[in-house]
């Protein structure tokens, strides 16, 4: 399998490109090959696939597990398209509460790894969109943390307006709540 990891302006986030065989038939695709992904630099150990569908105009996050449960996703999109954004919790870091996107699809193949320290979030750019990430740790719902997914202080350029958001995604607390007590530090 060919396969590539493009680094992103946030440290340790990156794109992957893997590329189908296409034929008249359609396409075959090795989504995830343990080796392969070693070889490129991605080491990590899978424990849960998670699958979702969603409808035009969804925003789901900014989401994350703290450190008791920390759970870095490989994030793909199998149906439709969406705009995947991961935001950089890491008290410390340079890139602080900096935010990267990138459109996923069905088409274009496109994943993205959002290691443990980041926010994920995405947008439903299509009328139906099925996402499917694999985690490397298990839901744990006593880590989980979440920010609005649209605090000012962040500034995610969102590609909707008025989404529909969940009720636990309304409420989420603003990134100065999170600074009260940060589930992530930088180590460099």
């Amino acid at each position: 399998m060919s396969i590539t990891l493009h680094p992103t302006s946030l440290p340790d986030l990156f794109v992957i490109e893997v590329y189908p065989f296409v034929d008249k038939r359609g396409f075959f695709l090795e989504s995830y090959h343990q080796r392969d992904f070693a070889k490129a630099g991605l080491t990590e150990t899978f424990v849960q696939d998670n699958h979702s569908r969603s409808a035009a105009g969804v925003v789901r996050g900014l989401h994350y597990q703290d450190l008791t449960a920390p759970m870095g996703k490989l994030v793909r999109c199998t149906r439709g398209a969406i705009f995947d954004v991961a935001v950089d919790l890491r008290v410390g870091s340079p890139t602080f509460a900096q935010w990267f996107g990138v459109e996923l699809s069905e088409s274009n193949f496109k994943q993205l790894w959002v290691p443990v320290g980041f926010a994920h979030g995405f947008a439903t750019l299509t009328e139906v969109a099925e996402v499917q990430y694999k985690c490397t740790n298990y839901y744990t719902p006593a880590a989980e943390g979440a920010i609005r997914w649209d605090d000012p202080q962040i500034g995610v350029r969102w590609p909707v307006t008025a989404p529909t958001l969940s009720g636990r995604d309304q409420q989420a607390p603003l990134l100065a709540d999170y600074l009260s007590a940060p589930a992530f530090r930088y180590t460099a």
